[in-house]
């Protein structure tokens, strides 16, 4: 920790001194505190990565808790406001504390009171059902909400996300005319590269933002696709299919005994499953911050060990298994770039209060994956040919 500066003493700066008493021993990035009428105020040995202005009471409170959920409240309402580098924000947060023992426990027993269908829908209209345009602005090219599968640190999103949309192709065996059940069809990412290539895609989706691009997606390209509104739990088909695809969507499937038992319903003997999702080794565990701002209800991250506790009940093989965590922390990090490239529409057409939620949740997550807190998964499966 290196020494505090600051254009007054700070022994007369009571919220200087907290601070610093607070960052003792901690490694941080540097950083600026600016008191409008105070002046300015440096923690660290070098020259600050950004710098966080309060503007209100509420916003030197949120400074003095080092409580993660505080200080995002504080950003995303303009109680504080922040310039500079992001990737330093984020890299700070480990010094702030995120217990809040009371909204976990709702969080856990919500669904129990409101039914899993209906908290299934209410979560993904609160993150899905803004307006199309705002999620394109940031996801590229490809319009795909999961991790690219990136070969150099330096490569195009939209080229890491390609490789990844042919890999899916390639590891279901997929060909012309074969069927696909794609589980969450967001933007139209899968429907299309596949779609082009002659494989017949259902798009399953629960937002309604979504299913009305998909529809004028697959109209505009003439794709020998469908697109469906339903909940994958209740979903059925008078035919099974050659392949389920679920990109992303794990997360809002938390019941894995309940997804198993569709796959064998909706796969035909010798069928494929491919699946990726955003990971944590604790089923529970999400910032509260993101369960209140960017994904409510019963989104919970992938729990890969309690996924495979199931599989194992069934005669579902397991084909491969990658660990894709690096590949997503570039994802987010190109996807915060193309954020803040786009803050001014941004802000223009959907508010500064959205475009501050999504600039924390893209680059804490893109932090996440680079410090191993998380991890994010690819997995093949197969349903045996033979089911003896």
């Amino acid at each position: 920790m290196g020494t505090l500066t600051a254009e007054k003493k700070v022994e007369k700066n009571w919220l200087a001194q907290r601070i610093q008493n607070h960052l003792t021993d901690k490694v941080i990035e540097p950083f600026e505190i600016r008191l409008p009428k105070e002046g300015n105020y440096r923690f660290g040995d070098r020259d600050p990565m950004f710098t966080i202005t309060v503007n209100d009471h509420y916003g030197l409170q949120a400074l003095t808790r080092f409580d993660q959920l505080r200080f995002s409240e504080a950003y995303i309402n303009g109680s504080i406001d922040i310039e500079g580098d992001m990737w330093g924000v984020v890299s700070n947060r480990e010094s702030l504390h995120d217990r809040h023992p009371f909204h976990t426990l709702w969080r856990r027993i919500a669904p129990l009171f409101s039914g899993k269908l209906r908290t299934n829908i209410r979560a993904i209209a609160d993150h899905y059902e803004y307006e199309n345009g705002f999620f394109l602005r940031f996801l590229g090219p490809t319009r795909c909400y999961s991790q690219a599968i990136f070969e150099r640190d330096d490569e195009p999103l939209e080229t890491a996300q390609r490789r990844k949309l042919e890999y899916v192709v390639k590891a279901c065996n997929l060909k012309p005319g074969d069927r696909v059940l794609d589980v969450g069809g967001g933007w139209g990412a899968f429907v299309e590269h596949a779609g082009k290539q002659g494989i017949r895609v259902t798009a399953l989706t629960l937002a309604h933002h979504s299913e009305q691009y998909l529809k004028a997606l697959v109209q505009r390209l003439q794709l020998p696709c469908e697109v469906k509104y339903g909940d994958f739990y209740q979903y059925e088909s008078r035919q099974p299919y050659d392949a389920i695809v679920i990109l992303g969507v794990m997360e809002h499937l938390p019941d894995y005994g309940a997804v198993v038992r569709q796959f064998q319903r909706l796969l035909k003997p010798g069928g494929k499953i491919y699946l990726d999702a955003s990971s944590f080794r604790k089923r529970y565990s999400k910032p509260a911050f993101i369960s209140r701002y960017v994904f409510p209800g019963n989104h919970r991250y992938f729990c890969l060990h309690e996924f495979l506790a199931q599989i194992a009940k069934t005669n579902l093989e397991i084909q491969r298994v990658y660990n894709d965590r690096h590949s997503y922390y570039l994802t987010c990090r190109e996807w915060a770039k193309n954020l803040e490239l786009a803050r001014e529409e941004t802000c223009k057409r959907w508010g500064e209060k959205l475009y501050r939620i999504f600039r924390l949740y893209l680059w804490g997550s893109s932090y996440a994956f680079y410090s191993r807190s998380m991890d994010a998964y690819r997995v093949v499966m197969e349903r045996p040919e033979s089911e003896g």
